[in-house]
């Protein structure tokens, strides 16, 4: 897969995480690079002032974790090495995600229609209720989305979500896997991949280390912002998807 560079995000110390996706990724025959992640252990003072916390607290109804800041800012590190290097498209991959043997498949169908996506999520932790506009492998569908899907375990980005992602993805005002799928706020033609080619492990413990959301979670008197904030960003999401879905129809197969 020409012009394909495939991105692995691991601390130093999950060794062993590695080891099982590395197995995965050989298996599948796709090489990759390695990113060390950001230690939410060891944050510079420059790190640590991308985070704008009022805003985070306002959006997202709780205090941030550093684990979220950590996980943040090492998706940015990506999206800056990949633009820095010449390869057209990016494959970013968190390190406990699932590969299902169907994955070279669905990406070498997506790199063949590259008008059709900017960003593409190939993992899900909900449904994102998808409208399926074109078959890129047997039996998986490019789909836009209607509602929220969350996740940022694996995803392919070209260099125009990159572009897009570097000029406005700081300072960080909620969790990655809760922005980076906006595609009307940056501009981008966002979609998911149904059924996903990619899983999450539910035995791998995650490293952002989050209490139950119910512990965090502010006071219902204290998250009026934040159902204000959902309510609009989930009627914008709602109104891009169905944008985007009428477009897709009008391109045709």
């Amino acid at each position: 897969m020409d012009g394909l560079q495939t991105w692995v995000i691991n601390l130093d110390r999950a060794p062993e995480r590695l080891a099982r996706i590395s197995a995965q990724l050989q298996r599948l025959a796709l090489p990759f690079e390695r990113l060390p992640a950001v230690d939410a252990r060891a944050f510079t003072p420059a790190q640590q002032a991308q985070l704008d916390e009022p805003a985070y607290r306002r959006q997202h109804g709780m205090p941030s974790l550093p684990g979220e800041l950590g996980c943040y800012l090492s998706h940015v590190e990506v999206v800056r090495r990949f633009l820095a290097g010449g390869a057209d498209c990016a494959l970013v991959l968190e390190d406990d995600v699932v590969l299902h043997d169907s994955l070279p498949a669905v990406l070498r169908g997506l790199l063949a229609q590259p008008s059709r996506w900017d960003m593409v999520k190939l993992s899900a932790v909900h449904s994102g209720t998808p409208v399926p506009v074109l078959e890129v492998a047997p039996g998986h569908r490019l789909a836009v989305m209607l509602s929220r899907c969350t996740g940022s375990s694996a995803y392919l980005m070209n260099r125009r979500a990159a572009q897009a992602y570097a000029q406005g993805l700081l300072p960080m005002t909620l969790p990655y896997d809760h922005v980076f799928d906006q595609g009307w706020r940056f501009g981008l033609k966002v979609r998911l991949v149904t059924p996903t080619p990619c899983g999450h492990d539910d035995r791998i413990a995650s490293t952002i280390a989050a209490p139950p959301s119910r512990l965090r979670k502010f006071h219902w008197t204290r998250r009026l912002s934040t159902h204000a904030f959902r309510v609009r960003n989930e009627w914008r999401r709602l109104v891009y998807g169905l944008g985007q879905a009428l477009r897709e129809k009008l391109a045709g197969p």
